[in-house]
């Protein structure tokens, strides 16, 4: 629980460190992929909070409430659902800049940018409320008394509930992993044509996309553990508690630190940022000519 703790602290102090960055300069917060970056940086802190905080209640075994558990079961699938749609807007805004670099200046504006958050918030909130719905038609007044511990499956009361929750969620997966597919595909067969400059930059954002690929990966496999958990729970308690710290440590967390790895530090001009903000920490004297732009 100790390592859990440091690890979650560490991310949470990277994830701050490099969204303080963002917000000092302007050239990040008026480009499209940064302000990407950016807000993929609070969901995910965001959600290692959240998640964090249920972790610690089934360490310390405190049952909360239900109206308690159904505020951060819900807040937890709405920020979920926005990382793997921000990635998916962030692969496309790859293609757009290699695939179709004298329109990118057109598409990628900062209106169409926070137009675009606007409407994944909208979209991730939509799934949370109809099931919202669906549990306050089927469940009993007395269920609301009950104290239990916060995990999504206490939404899901009915079989075709849970059955339906499962193919909406695969079915984004089969469509935000044909929109990879294809941006991968595009901006490999850009690269295999370009030369130079343009070829070193289309392999570098093939290797970003299967870096977010990854990312998603480790999201979906997120996504299965509860069903794995809920089977174990019935088993072992002890056991449930080994698996939950587990899921929690190789999903959750790794698939939320690739995040600075993708943008924060391949990026070179945000990293030398970085760089720059964490020496001036250090020494108040450093020279700004120090970023290397």
């Amino acid at each position: 629980m100790i390592i859990i703790q440091v690890l979650v602290g560490f991310f949470l102090s990277v994830n701050c460190f490099m969204l303080f960055t963002f917000f000092k300069r302007e050239i990040f917060r008026t480009t499209t992929r940064y302000i990407l970056f950016a807000h993929s940086l609070l969901s995910d802190s965001v959600l290692l909070v959240l998640t964090d905080l249920v972790v610690l209640q089934f360490n310390l075994n405190i049952p909360l409430p239900v109206e308690i558990c159904i505020f951060f079961c819900l807040a937890m699938e709405i920020v979920s659902r926005t990382t793997r749609f921000v990635i998916t807007a962030m692969c496309l805004e790859r293609y757009v800049a290699i695939c179709l670099p004298l329109r990118h200046a057109d598409i990628s504006t900062l209106r169409r940018t926070l137009a675009g958050i606007l409407f994944i918030w909208a979209l991730s909130s939509v799934y949370a409320i109809i099931d919202l719905f669906i549990f306050t038609a089927t469940a009993p007044p007395s269920y609301y008394a009950e104290k239990t511990f916060c995990r999504y499956e206490i939404l899901l009361l009915t079989e075709w509930h849970s059955f339906m929750r499962a193919i909406l969620s695969n079915l984004d997966f089969v469509v935000i992993g044909i929109i990879v597919a294809f941006c991968y595909i595009k901006i490999m067969s850009v690269a295999k044509a370009a030369s130079g400059d343009n070829k070193k930059s289309s392999s570098k954002a093939q290797k970003t996309l299967l870096l977010h690929t990854m990312q998603l990966l480790l999201c979906l496999i997120e996504l299965l553990c509860p069903f794995v958990e809920m089977a174990v729970m019935e088993i072992d308690i002890q056991i449930f508690i080994h698996i939950t710290y587990f899921n929690f440590l190789t999903f959750t967390l790794a698939s939320r630190c690739l995040s600075p790895l993708v943008y924060g530090l391949r990026d070179a001009e945000f990293f030398n940022s970085l760089k720059y903000y964490a020496c001036l920490r250090l020494n108040k004297t450093v020279s700004p000519h120090f970023v290397n732009t």
